[in-house]
């Protein structure tokens, strides 16, 4: 048996090529393979490096659909990276365009030696459904940000968060399984507020990236400290800066101290706040049986079909669902009191260390099942 050192490089070998062009049949499916263990570990240990709330959370999802979990998370970390690891917009789209061939190849039972791949071509053959076109929207999602990482304005941001986050939570509903007009509609919420609140994170270090293929151990706004040698871009919405009179070279040269920038990052976080609190009042009408006092946009969607719904009780459908998304809600909303308690300085040095009570956050929240 490979030691996980062994597996990884392994796996890393694998992964060089742009293509699935290497499939190969030897790979076990079957849950309890070594195949499988190795991928779990790899997907696991990745989502513990790179996206440690995640990992902390997993505590608080069922056991059975923890590969699943990991697998996806891994997934977004992946694509996540892409942008810190190569030298050019166009190296980012062939490794975007390879994972649009690895996941086909997934769905086809086909996986190449990838470690996310085998988790969620495992996952599969177990009979568990998963749609494969809301991977693909991840996917275009990102590529479509490698040349064009800013936003027009704050609706866009918002569609991103959706296109992203919001549709990663779909997908590890969807591992429960879970089809449940409701708990998407709550996950488009949260996935919303994580997805505004994970923009700004990342507002320092793509204002001063490091060096291309620097292998950075965090994605944008988990611990990595800006560097000022180089200048990037502004990811925050284009219309809130005009509203609140920030200017890009004022950020280039005063850093957090720029006119306007805290009344800017003010306003983007509280619409990701405001999704946070849409999200709590639902879960209110949920406990007690009752419809939502909104409906949710995306019904109809090709991807939001629900012939054969969970159960006829909201609230027997939060129950089941709510590790998934407690874990989201309890993280962002604990960031975006960290970000308030420094008066919105989206440039301050505490923001960018893991909050020691996430934890303790979420296992309290558990316990009264609050988001």
């Amino acid at each position: 048996m490979r030691s996980p050192t062994q597996a990884r490089a392994y796996f890393l070998a694998a992964r060089r090529c742009f293509s699935t062009t290497r499939i190969t049949q030897a790979v076990s499916l079957q849950r309890d393979s070594q195949d499988v263990k190795q991928a779990l570990s790899y997907c696991s240990n990745l989502v513990r490096k790179y996206d440690a709330p995640s990992y902390t959370l997993s505590h608080f999802i069922k056991p059975y659909m923890l590969p699943a979990y990991f697998a996806i998370r891994a997934f977004n970390i992946e694509l996540a990276r892409i942008p810190d690891i190569v030298s050019n917009p166009t190296i980012g789209a062939m490794r975007m365009q390879f994972w649009r061939q690895t996941i086909d190849s997934t769905f086809d039972q086909r996986p190449p030696e990838e470690p996310v791949a085998v988790l969620l071509a495992s996952y599969l053959a177990q009979g568990y459904k998963l749609s494969k076109t809301w991977f693909h929207r991840i996917i275009n999602t990102r590529d479509g940000k490698l040349s064009h990482p800013g936003f027009t304005d704050i609706n866009e941001l918002e569609s991103y968060a959706e296109h992203t986050y919001s549709t990663l939570l779909y997908l590890t509903l969807s591992a429960l399984p879970m089809y449940s007009i409701t708990m998407d509609h709550l996950a488009s919420h949260i996935g919303k507020a994580a997805g505004i609140a994970a923009v700004l994170r990342g507002v320092p270090l793509l204002a001063f990236p490091p060096p291309p293929n620097s292998h950075s151990a965090n994605p944008p706004g988990l611990g990595l400290p800006p560097s000022r040698e180089r200048q990037g871009v502004i990811a925050l919405p284009l219309d809130i800066m005009s509203q609140c009179g920030v200017r890009e070279d004022e950020i280039f040269r005063h850093g957090g101290e720029a006119d306007g920038l805290r009344d800017a990052v003010f306003t983007v976080a509280t619409r990701a706040s405001d999704h946070l609190i849409t999200a709590r009042t639902m879960v209110k009408s949920v406990r007690n049986d009752e419809s939502p006092d909104h409906e949710f946009e995306h019904l109809g969607d090709d991807s939001h079909q629900y012939s054969s719904p969970s159960s006829d009780k909201p609230r027997d459908d939060f129950g089941q669902s709510y590790g998934v998304l407690m874990g989201p809600a309890v993280s962002t909303q604990l960031w975006l009191n960290r970000l308030e308690k420094v008066d919105f300085d989206i440039f301050h040095n505490s923001l960018r260390s893991p909050d020691w009570r996430l934890p303790f956050k979420a296992w309290w929240h558990s316990r009264q099942m609050r988001l």
